[in-house]
């Protein structure tokens, strides 16, 4: 399935460096060094937004869904931006196949944006 009117969006992943405290394993390395992807033909569709407000701090929780071809190299932990807006992907993108035809028409991404 393809989008007419499609975007595309920026894919942030960071890279994997060896952890300074346990040389035998590995952790994410910074933002500033993050590998960059181009995901076209997508679209970012709003889903809800929640406003949480303590004594202290206000922040608008909005959740969101990445759709994007079947075959997009999006993961859990990536960001998505588009425009100047910046979104996490906090749960496991999913490629839904069509079991009677094995047809997939679109990759869902849950993202999530937090804003204060």
């Amino acid at each position: 399935m393809e989008f007419a009117a499609g975007q595309s969006v920026l894919c942030d992943r960071r890279k994997l460096i060896t952890d300074p405290y346990n040389p035998d394993s590995t952790t994410q390395g910074p933002w500033s060094d993050a590998l960059t992807i181009s995901v076209d033909g997508a679209f970012i569709a709003s889903s809800s937004s929640t406003a949480v407000s303590s004594a202290t701090r206000t922040q608008i929780l909005s959740e969101k869904s990445l759709y994007c071809p079947p075959e997009a190299d999006v993961v859990e932990g990536d960001r998505v931006r588009l425009g100047a807006r910046t979104y996490t992907v906090e749960a496991i993108p999913e490629a839904d196949t069509n079991p009677f035809t094995g047809w997939q028409p679109v990759q869902e991404v849950p993202l999530t944006e937090v804003l204060g």
